[in-house]
């Protein structure tokens, strides 16, 4: 679940590192560190079909406001990144218009990034074996509920995912025949 630390930081604060998740490749550096735990500029580069450059400066902007740091101990030429937490979340930290549309340039990238994965993986479905297919589902419900109701439904979704999210930090603990896959889930309510 994605969720950007940023309350408890001035008004200031939490909008420039809300910022910093504006970007659509930061998005997928975001998605690459947490797949393969450590990674490179060049990795990142050969993955995304990205130059290096844009790789390495988009890396140090995730550092800089603490999304991902680079590991100081390592050798060799070009030091890899890591994930620094996966507990981020993009609301507004505080009031203000300056919070208010710096999380809001933040959620549209990542619900860019979203759709644009959940379309890559829809598009490769039918090379998936039956039962993978059988097993990924896309689907919305409009329904009727007051705020507190919109809210257990979140509740009851998000304690769903955290069931399995464990498995991500602990390989050993990931039963034969799984793998990596992406569950989306939101809750919005129509504008007044």
């Amino acid at each position: 679940m994605l969720r950007v630390m940023s309350q408890g930081l001035p008004g200031r604060a939490a909008a420039l590192r809300l910022r910093a998740l504006a970007h659509p490749l930061r998005w997928k550096l975001i998605d690459l560190v947490e797949r393969e735990e450590l990674v490179t500029a060049t990795r990142c580069s050969e993955v995304l079909g990205v130059s290096v450059a844009s790789c390495s400066y988009h890396l140090s902007i995730l550092g800089k406001y603490g999304y991902i740091e680079q590991l100081r101990e390592a050798g060799g030429r070009e030091r890899p990144w890591r994930q620094v937490t996966r507990a981020q979340d993009i609301a507004p930290a505080g009031p203000g218009l300056e919070v208010q549309r710096a999380a809001e340039a933040a959620s549209e990238a990542f619900l860019d990034n979203e759709v644009d994965q959940l379309k890559r993986r829809i598009r490769s479905l039918a090379a998936e074996p039956p039962e993978w297919r059988r097993a990924s589902r896309a689907g919305g419900s409009n329904m009727h509920v007051t705020a507190d109701e919109l809210h257990q439904i979140w509740e009851d979704l998000a304690a769903i995912l955290l069931r399995y999210a464990a498995r991500d930090d602990d390989p050993s603990s990931r039963p034969d025949g799984s793998r990596r896959a992406r569950v989306f889930v939101s809750t919005s309510v129509d504008p007044l």
